[in-house]
């Protein structure tokens, strides 16, 4: 699996087992962020309000990015590609761009999270800065190294996270009744707080073909995706959301060290961050190379995990961590709810070939498909306009309607 193979994946080669991919979901999600994203929910909500939060947003994100899984083993395309059957070449550009843009936000974001723990046991705050960048050149030298390197890592990293996430959660079991029983400020309303965490678990909607094109089963292939991305957040969510009341604080290294976590805690952030920042490189490597088909491998994968260090160096990414969930849902449950509409309620199942066709039936209307691209806008508009009420429902379903109208009007036309 090259890190920006834009080709399609033939039969043969389908022979990644489902547990192999359930792993890659579930290594990729036991990351800082996932922490980080429970702890976003204190001191606005008591922890039964923010458990009910965190299940429901998790199930309803974890099942989109599942139900476009199946596309992964049917069309064996990127996801970047397999948009362009539903946006246009130019549109699935557009979601590209976002996906490349967004992407040196996560990597920050990761670095930021880890050295802020890092730099707690070793070295104190004026290393803070030092460690994000070296994780991001580490991980970056990493997936440099090829798959097998990237393998390798994955090897001791997964169950190293395991056994301290295991640690963590007795930490966290062992917390005195009252960390745990303290109301909240309210200072975030439930619609808001439940889009945070929609937004999080859709922020992995643009892999729902790129790992599962290697398996065979449609069926397994969604159920592994939905198992690795669900699992791991009901059970990382409220370890963050837990450490976070402890703490009285979001600050990652105050969270680890409010539980007894100081140096174990670190490790596990440090970890975390160099398996999913490998995701998130080899996503933008994807996205990059369709925009710029002749792009190196190697000169795309530097760039992008040098330009992700460097922005760890820059201040203030975890005060407007909620607002970036929210901004990530509001462009990405709208392109969830087109792709739905596009292959499953119309059932426009495209030839692969023509995935690959800039001269394709889009080509007219300037490589947009104008009627994905007019449910993404009107799905976004949905969401930013519906947020006092909840912008992830509405944003589904403006979408899908919107897309399907058009969509037949368009064919019968």
């Amino acid at each position: 699996m090259q890190a920006a193979d834009l080709g399609p994946v033939s039969e043969s080669e389908k022979t990644q087992p489902p547990v192999d991919l359930f792993l890659i979901f579930a290594g990729a999600n036991i990351v800082a962020t996932t922490l980080q994203t429970g702890a976003s929910l204190v001191p606005a909500f008591g922890l039964g309000d923010a458990l009910l939060l965190v299940a429901g947003g998790t199930v309803l994100g974890s099942a989109l990015v599942a139900a476009l899984a199946p596309l992964g083993p049917r069309l064996g395309v990127p996801s970047v590609v397999a948009c362009r059957a539903a946006l246009g070449f130019r549109g699935a550009a557009l979601v590209s761009l976002i996906l490349y843009v967004t992407n040196f936000a996560w990597i920050a974001v990761n670095n930021v999270i880890a050295a802020s723990a890092l730099a707690r046991v070793l070295g104190g705050p004026a290393s803070e800065r030092l460690w994000a960048f070296s994780l991001g050149v580490l991980a970056t030298a990493i997936v440099a190294g090829g798959p097998r390197a990237v393998g390798h890592a994955d090897r001791v990293a997964v169950p190293l996270l395991l056994v301290v996430g295991a640690i963590l959660t007795l930490r966290c079991v062992r917390l005195p009744p009252g960390v745990l029983s303290a109301p909240g400020d309210g200072s975030m309303t439930a619609v808001r707080g439940f889009d945070v965490v929609v937004g999080y678990q859709v922020s992995w909607l643009l892999m729902f073909g790129d790992y599962p094109r290697y398996t065979r089963s449609k069926r397994k292939a969604a159920a592994a995706v939905f198992l690795g991305l669900g699992l791991t957040s009901l059970w990382f969510m409220p370890l963050g959301l837990v450490c976070a009341r402890a703490a009285g604080s979001a600050q990652p290294g105050a969270m680890l060290a409010a539980v007894g976590l100081g140096g174990l805690g670190a490790l596990l952030l440090a970890v975390a961050t160099l398996t999913t920042n490998f995701v998130n490189i080899y996503m933008s490597a994807l996205a990059w190379k369709s925009l710029f088909p002749r792009a190196g491998d190697r000169v795309s994968i530097w760039s992008i995990g040098l330009v992700g260090a460097a922005l760890s160096l820059l201040p203030g990414w975890l005060r407007g961590y909620a607002d970036f969930m929210l901004l990530l849902g509001g462009l990405l449950v709208p392109v969830g709810g087109v792709l739905l509409a596009h292959f499953f309620v119309l059932g426009r199942m495209p030839r692969v070939a023509d995935l690959y066709a800039p001269d394709g039936p889009t080509a007219r209307h300037g490589g947009f498909a104008l009627a994905g691209v007019c449910g993404w806008v009107a799905g976004t508009a949905a969401y930013f306009l519906a947020a006092p009420l909840g912008g992830t429902l509405p944003a589904l379903t403006a979408a899908i309607l919107v897309t399907a109208l058009l969509g037949r009007a368009h064919r019968q036309a």
